[in-house]
């Protein structure tokens, strides 16, 4: 396994960005937005999940993380992982989108964030940026 990451290891992160996905669904969902797709994958990448708000298309990256446990160095938060060369690849990926599924709507395209940060107790946080990128 790349990076040293053991079978086990990778299912666990597969299922944390999994659950992270849908509490994001269901944040963008409870916003008023509608959820069109989710993993839309092209040869160019996956955009997490796509949505409709208002007449405007957004495409949202999904960042998840369980948070630091006691006395580990501190965690580096979700929307810190969405660097320059990601933004430009969900640009990317909106284009695809758009050109599979008929144009831009003519509320235009935005891309947000979401973050969700899985503590070992209590409600995971879960914090959404419209227009992040």
């Amino acid at each position: 396994m790349a990076g040293g990451a053991s079978p086990g290891r990778t299912a666990a992160r597969q299922a944390l960005g999994r659950y992270g996905e849908e509490l994001a669904a269901r944040r963008l969902t409870e916003a008023g937005m509608s959820v069109i797709a989710r993993n839309w994958r092209c040869r160019a990448g996956e955009i997490d999940i796509v949505a409709r708000d208002g007449d405007a298309l957004v495409v949202c990256e999904v960042k998840t993380r369980r948070a630091a446990r006691g006395g580990s160095p501190m965690f580096e938060h979700p929307m810190a992982a969405v660097r320059p060369g990601k933004t430009d690849r969900l640009r990317r990926l909106a284009g695809r989108w758009l050109a599979d599924h008929g144009g831009p709507p003519a509320g235009g395209v935005r891309i947000d964030l979401v973050a969700v940060v899985v503590p070992r107790r209590g409600a995971p946080v879960v914090e959404h940026v419209r227009g992040a990128a």
